[in-house]
């Protein structure tokens, strides 16, 4: 029978946090510097449940989650902080980050915004 070989975890100095931040969630997820996933927590996996899952709370418990595994589990001490959505998450995400002595080299808001786009649905009438 194959002997199993342990894989080693590479040592990842520098990566990027993405913020996912919805109303109703957060999603935290650390990358390398290619966008290959390391590590990802969310509000709901931390074991907030319903609408307590959109808060503030949840998305800072939900990066420190993450940035504890990433920090122990590859080493990484500095990264690029990319934020998409408009939820409550946003902020508290990246100041769980330094609250746990991973540097922030930069701040970047990638969320998607129409311009032109398809047309919009009719008012609703009551």
């Amino acid at each position: 029978m194959a002997e199993k070989k342990k894989t080693k975890k590479r040592s990842v100095p520098a990566g990027q946090m993405h913020v996912q931040a919805t109303f109703n969630n957060t999603i935290i997820t650390f990358a390398d510097k290619g966008g290959n996933v390391l590590v990802a927590a969310s509000a709901g996996a931390c074991g907030f449940r319903g609408s307590k899952k959109g808060t503030a709370y949840a998305a800072q418990v939900a990066a420190e989650k993450a940035a504890e595994a990433a920090k122990n589990g590859y080493g990484l001490s500095s990264v690029d902080v990319f934020v998409k959505g408009i939820g409550l998450g946003r902020d508290a995400a990246i100041r769980a980050l330094t609250n746990l002595g991973i540097n922030i080299n930069s701040i970047k808001d990638v969320t998607k915004v129409p311009h032109g786009g398809v047309r919009a649905k009719r008012v609703r009438r009551s």
